[in-house]
């Protein structure tokens, strides 16, 4: 049995995109390999998940143009420390 992971980031937060981040072929309407979002671009954390096999947290972020992306925790740092918004 594994620990349960707590998420980093909450929904609500903003946050800030690491890297560029491209189709893997699962964001419709986009050729896989298509840039959807890129390093710097900020968003929003609209859900907080996890992989139904791996267990791995996936945040979707809100992007610019209601473009709503899935995201791992390596692909987001926090805009601003949590409880700063207001």
């Amino acid at each position: 049995m594994s620990a349960a992971i707590d998420p980093r980031f909450d929904w609500g937060q903003k946050v800030l995109a690491t890297e560029d981040l491209l189709n893997d072929g699962s964001y419709p309407e986009q050729p896989a390999g298509a840039l959807l979002v890129r390093k710097g671009d900020t968003g929003e954390v609209v859900q907080v998940g996890k992989h139904v096999d791996s267990g791995t947290i996936v945040y979707m972020v809100e992007f610019a143009l209601n473009k709503v992306v899935g995201c791992f925790e390596a692909e987001l740092v926090p805009l601003e420390p949590m409880g700063a918004a207001g």
